[in-house]
């Protein structure tokens, strides 16, 4: 995860979300790229759907990362990755924080690092710990008060766990780690919703 300087808020509209979530699927591939805004400005002459020219790249190279679960907060964003390729999970965050970065900077006129340094990182080290981390990753916008809903949140990978033909453009690939069907994974998180607003609660409490 990694989170912007002083809690700023930089995740604010449809625009920042959507653009970050195009990083996200743009810097899978492996191998050398031009940056993202470049990439914009070449195929905008011809094709409006930038999604599906980002399709194309994946359906064309090895990735450098497998994407599992991930959630874009205002001010902040999770992400489970498995490694596919050697420093591939350096590699690739550093090229959407960087990508996002040069994005809000020219946005709103402003100069400077945007995240508070690199990111953090915990190794998963079974099953188990893995299914209970995407549980609470899809839970942090309920947790925080944004949502009722883990499924109000269009901004998470919930969709791809619970409804995965809704999704047109899917960010993560699962297959073989999570075994739990939509309903059933559903009724996985639902649970744990009341229980997880009550830690935020008290996480604060403790902090005053």
């Amino acid at each position: 995860m990694n989170k912007s300087i002083a809690g700023f808020r930089i995740f604010n509209d449809e625009n920042d979300f959507s653009r970050m979530k195009n990083n996200m699927r743009y810097y899978l591939p492996a191998g050398e790229k031009q940056k993202f805004s470049q990439f914009l400005r070449d195929v905008k002459i011809h094709k409006e759907n930038i999604a599906d020219e980002i399709t194309k790249l994946l359906a064309e190279k090895s990735c450098l990362v497998q994407v599992i679960a991930y959630c874009v907060m205002p001010t902040h964003f999770h992400l489970v990755l498995k490694q596919m390729k050697e420093n591939g999970i350096e590699n690739y965050l550093t090229n959407i924080s960087n990508a996002y970065s040069h994005y809000f900077n020219t946005k709103i006129e402003r100069k400077g690092p945007l995240w508070v340094g690199r990111f953090k990182s915990v190794l998963v080290e079974s099953d188990n710990q893995l299914i209970h981390l995407t549980r609470y990753i899809h839970l942090n916008p309920v947790s925080a008060g944004l949502v009722a809903n883990a499924s109000d949140w269009k901004y998470s990978s919930y969709a791809e766990y619970v409804d995965p033909g809704s999704v047109k453009y899917p960010i993560c690939d699962f297959q073989g780690l999570i075994s739990f069907t939509g309903d059933q994974y559903k009724k996985f998180v639902d649970d744990q919703a009341d229980y997880q607003r009550e830690l935020e609660v008290i996480k604060h409490l403790s902090l005053e």
